[in-house]
């Protein structure tokens, strides 16, 4: 089962994805976000019998979850990365926050900001939490409290990022429409071992990032225990765990630009592709 929102800017409507059918799952809730998935809501959505069946064909894919209450993201979690960044791996997790109103569709157009010239991708795993998440005991029971999984990318402006940002990267991560999700959130269950996944990015149909979750410095459950240590994670927040290498702030490949095509993809957590607009 996959869960979907589908239609225009701020009028998506919930849809349960199974077995290549579609169906409308209005009935069960209104929407796919945080007080639905506290309610038991991907149990209810599996189970719900008699959905009108849709086609969606033609129609917009919205981000997967309504805007999340925060999304937190976790920087150099890929040792590589750290190496083609200039660092070394973290001793602890680098943490810094992304708006939630960058949130758009997976084939929604990105917009590069006024002033940007280091635009950059990121493949990313995102983290969806279900269930409150506060002073976990051990990462052993972290993942009890995550929802399901979704493909991010993470889009940083690196001028705005490193050169400008006083210290913190928020700035050069928070620019309108940076942060792509879905096409659909996959529950924890249907994932299986989150740290088995491969991630790959293409510019232009060029292939920048290869690589798997197996490579994390901190894997899924340690992050949503080390968060839960620090502020209370509510159902519907979203996690960016890292990036691997192959990205452009590397040197290695230029700095993406109006024009440019952007995909993105995850095992089975689907396939973005954002075209890069002026904003």
């Amino acid at each position: 089962m996959r869960l979907m929102r589908v239609g225009p800017v701020g009028r998506e409507r919930p849809v349960r994805l199974t077995g290549g059918r579609y169906h409308d799952l209005s009935p069960v809730t209104t929407d796919i976000d945080g007080g639905f998935l506290a309610d038991d809501g991907i149990r209810r959505a599996r189970e719900a019998t008699g959905l009108p069946e849709v086609d969606i064909t033609g129609q917009r894919i919205g981000a997967p979850i309504a805007r999340p209450g925060v999304i937190v993201c976790i920087g150099q979690n890929y040792a590589a990365h750290a190496a083609e960044s200039g660092a070394a791996p973290p001793e602890h997790p680098i943490v810094f926050y992304k708006a939630p109103n960058t949130v758009v569709g997976p084939d929604d157009d990105v917009l590069v900001p006024r002033g940007a010239g280091r635009v950059d991708w990121e493949v990313e795993l995102a983290v969806v939490i279900g269930r409150r998440a506060r002073y976990l005991a051990s990462p052993r029971e972290a993942l009890g409290h995550v929802a399901g999984y979704l493909l991010s990318n993470d889009l940083s402006e690196r001028d705005f990022q490193l050169t400008v940002s006083g210290g913190q990267w928020s700035k050069g991560k928070s620019c309108e429409t940076f942060q792509p999700l879905g096409p659909w959130l996959l529950p924890a269950e249907e994932v299986g071992d989150p740290q088995a996944l491969r991630l790959r990015s293409w510019v232009n149909g060029e292939p920048r990032q290869d690589s798997s979750t197996a490579d994390m410095v901190f894997d899924v459950a340690y992050l949503v225990w080390h968060l839960s240590q620090f502020t209370v994670l509510e159902p519907g927040d979203l996690i960016n765990t890292g990036t691997p290498e192959g990205v452009a702030l590397s040197g290695r490949f230029p700095y993406l630009a109006a024009g440019d095509v952007v995909e993105v993809e995850i095992d089975g957590l689907g396939r973005q592709r954002s075209t890069m607009r002026s904003a």
